[in-house]
């Protein structure tokens, strides 16, 4: 559990679970794992299990189950202990494993004890079910899912949780609490909100399909961030780093240019598509991840030709075949 220091308006963020987070989100891209379904819907833990050591074989920065991409929405407490405890255990300690846990404070808190006795890192907070709040409920969201877990936290903004500077000030300073993952892409927001944290707090990029934003998020200071393609195509996520890190700018413009860009008008063809679509081109690779669950529906014929199609075109732009 991250410590307090003797300044009671700072907190030692100097852990072994953020050092190990600090160097993996500068090192590699934060991997998001689908959670596999068989055909009738049941979870598949031995597809999940080959797909979450497929994706630790690529060298992530980390590895986030039963988060957004992973369907946490849909997994009962039962399901999600065996999703944590296959990361848990196919990761191997190689890389830190941050689950997902959400709803309201209470469930919450249920979801953390299960990922702390599975072995967890650390914990994503979700935004919570449904309502707006005001900033006073958002701080108090996270003061009590912190008291009652040991586990480090990392907060989600996105829909509708957007913190203010102050609120992250006050974030910050809950003892467990150690970083923010941004899904608002507001850049004037988050370059207060990093202007506000203490040293050694860590933010990350979770835009939907963040490396088409990537280079912006990097100009405020927040270089990390997930791939949703790494799940699908560690590949391109891969080659894509690797040329955002090395200054190759043509490289960067061309992936940008002939696969993300058009990859996110396909997303943006049906909503839910942001799980759907890379659920199922990784299907297309052979992945074992089976369909979504509902309310999610797979893409339809005429999408999935396209995704194919677009899908390859990217593997062919870093010498990859499918």
């Amino acid at each position: 559990m991250t410590k307090v220091s003797l300044d009671t308006d700072r907190v030692s963020l100097d852990t072994d679970t953020t050092r190990r987070l600090r160097d993996g989100m500068a090192h590699g891209v934060l991997s998001f794992p689908l959670t596999s379904f068989r055909e009738d819907g049941s979870l598949d833990p031995d597809g999940f299990r080959a797909h979450v050591a497929a994706q630790a074989a690529t060298e992530p920065g980390a590895v986030f189950p039963a988060c957004g991409t992973g369907e946490f929405f849909s997994l009962d407490e039962d399901e999600y202990r065996q999703v944590v405890s296959i990361a848990v255990e196919e990761t191997g300690g190689r890389v830190p494993v941050v689950a997902g846990i959400g709803y309201g404070w209470a469930q919450a808190a249920r979801f953390a004890r299960i990922a702390e006795e599975a072995g967890a890192d650390a914990l994503l907070v979700l935004p919570h079910y449904l309502v707006a709040a005001p900033q006073d409920g958002l701080v108090a969201q996270l003061e009590r899912i912190a008291a009652r877990t040991r586990l480090p936290l990392i907060a989600y903004q996105r829909g509708q949780v957007a913190f203010t500077a102050d609120s992250l000030r006050r974030i910050a300073r809950i003892p467990n609490v150690i970083g923010l993952k941004d899904g608002h892409s507001d850049l004037d927001r988050l370059q207060r909100l990093t202007l506000a944290a203490p040293e050694g707090f860590l933010f990350f990029n979770g835009a939907a399909t963040a490396e088409i934003q990537a280079r912006a998020y990097a100009a405020v200071g927040v270089p990390a961030y997930s791939s949703a393609v790494h799940a699908f195509a560690p590949e391109i996520a891969n080659a894509f780093f690797a040329a955002l890190q090395g200054g190759e700018h043509g490289t960067v413009d061309k992936l940008l240019r002939d696969f993300y860009v058009p990859l996110v008008v396909l997303r943006d063809r049906v909503p839910g598509y942001a799980v759907s679509l890379v659920k199922a081109a990784a299907r297309l690779r052979g992945r074992p991840v089976g369909p979504v669950r509902a309310p999610l529906t797979d893409p339809s014929a005429g999408d999935l030709a396209d995704l194919r199609a677009l899908l390859a075109t990217g593997l062919d732009l870093v010498g990859a075949a499918l």
